[in-house]
């Protein structure tokens, strides 16, 4: 099977650690690596040996290629979406980049988020579900409910069975509490895991029988892509005229050939502090503690710590979650409305819903040390190799000293190499660029001022990465 990984996500709803630029599944959440990482690793090759492909989003395409890259897989296919439009069209481009590949293609389509914990199991499901999608069917994975679960949508199965697969009857939304135990206890009911597998002629076959404006917008798109570095660049205008819809409203609800294999291997959306509470183990009084935290007399806790000491006393079924720049307290089982702070967040004008302090770019990172009202302190860290674009600003100056490595440095018409505890000052309007040339990572200290310091005031003249202004 063709690997197709959905890797969108708003980093809304394990806030603060996730952020719309930096979501859950660039994260290290359940191991050393991060939730798209171990989507990869955990892939069997007997059952899904072919290329990779990933749908992303525009502003997300470096952090995942980077996240790929440092796996050793080098022959992926990023497909970027110039627009948000559910699973249903993402799913479609991704089929029709399969069946260039493959005319006979039977594509696994797995979100970019998810935790498995009995690979085992999940490799024996996958085999099942390849040979049912080389039957004709469309399959997708329903998870063995646990417990009854409100923040999970639901499948309705009918009574016949095919083999290990159950025909799909109804899927189910979020359901209240009451309902959920009652689901449980019905062996015709699965939690919704977003996964699936078939073949991509038959799903795009069925996606144009029951949304034709879906399909050939889609198929519109994929016939004006265009190739930028590493990534696939679909028709923008064309992709724009994709109604927006699910593939289980836009395909599933609708076949007759859908079905669903059962999975019981310890899956977890991880879509809630509550849900990541539960999927690290504890200690012997309920508590997942990570980071510099100190507690006494708490249980069934979760407290996360990135830069400081956090001290729990005397509460019990809490999340504190700090980073640098915000800190989440919050009763465990009230996270599922973390994204309401999230919308209050933005509808404030603030920016702590979208970006951390520490931000990632394609040729490094930096890190928002310090601010006033007319200056700005950066710690920026740049790749061995790696360039900024040649650009310019219009309201503010820049003064950088280099703490580690070599800086190659264009200022105007010049060009000069700066070394450890030396300094060079670019002035309003000029023209420049930074480069690293070594072998090791570069790390300066950028002290700005001016009138105005957003990171919009950026005039990009030259980019390797081919970015605009804005990007």
């Amino acid at each position: 099977m063709i690997p197709v990984v959905l890797s969108g996500g708003s980093g809304s709803r394990l806030w603060p650690l996730s952020r719309s630029s930096h979501p859950k599944q660039f994260l290290p959440l359940c191991s050393d690596q991060s939730m798209v990482q171990e989507t990869l690793t955990r892939l069997s090759r007997s059952v899904a040996s072919q290329s990779p492909i990933f749908v992303t989003a525009e502003d997300q395409r470096f952090l995942l290629a980077e996240q790929i890259r440092s796996l050793g897989v080098s022959d992926s296919r990023i497909i970027l979406e110039p627009a948000r439009r559910n699973t249903a069209p993402a799913i479609a481009l991704a089929c029709l980049c399969a069946l260039e590949q493959d005319p006979e293609a039977v594509v696994l389509v797995l979100p970019s988020d998810h935790h498995i914990k009995d690979q085992p199991a999940f490799h024996e499901a996958l085999a099942l579900a390849n040979a049912a999608a080389l039957e004709g069917k469309l399959v997708t994975f329903g998870i063995v409910p646990s417990k009854p679960e409100t923040g999970y949508g639901y499948i309705k199965v009918g009574n016949q069975k095919s083999g290990p697969s159950r025909p799909i009857a109804a899927f189910v939304e979020k359901p209240d509490f009451e309902t959920a135990k009652q689901y449980v206890a019905d062996d015709h009911y699965y939690w919704n895991s977003g996964m699936f597998a078939f073949r991509a002629d038959l799903y795009l076959s069925e996606l144009a029988k029951f949304n034709p404006d879906m399909i050939a917008a889609c198929k519109s798109a994929w016939q004006n892509k265009s190739l930028d570095l590493d990534f696939v660049r679909i028709g923008t205008d064309d992709f724009l005229k994709s109604p927006e819809d699910s593939i289980d409203y836009a395909v599933m609800e609708k076949t007759d050939k859908g079905v669903v294999i059962p999975l019981d291997a310890g899956w977890s959306d991880v879509g809630s502090w509550q849900s990541l509470w539960e999927v690290k183990e504890g200690d012997e009084f309920g508590n997942v503690f990570e980071g510099d935290v100190l507690a006494l007399d708490t249980e069934n806790s979760m407290a996360i710590s990135q830069s400081r000491l956090v001290s729990l006393l005397g509460v019990k079924n809490i999340a504190v979650i700090e980073t640098r720049d915000a800190v989440l307290v919050a009763d465990i089982d009230q996270v599922q409305r973390v994204k309401n702070i999230v919308k209050t967040i933005e509808e404030s004008g603030r920016t702590e819903h979208e970006f951390h302090r520490e931000v990632h770019r394609p040729w490094g990172k930096f890190d928002s040390v310090d601010a006033g009202g007319r200056y700005q302190v950066k710690r920026i860290t740049v790749k061995p190799g790696a360039r900024l674009s040649t650009q310019l600003h219009h309201h503010r100056a820049e003064h950088w000293v280099v703490v580690q490595g070599t800086a190659k440095v264009r200022r105007g018409d010049e060009t000069v190499m700066i070394s450890e505890n030396e300094s060079v000052y670019i002035p309003l309007g000029e023209v420049h660029s930074l480069e690293n040339p070594g072998k090791i990572m570069l790390e300066i200290i950028e002290i700005q001022t001016g009138a105005y310091l957003g990171e919009d005031d950026i005039i990009r003249l030259d980019d390797t990465y081919g970015r605009g202004n804005n990007d």
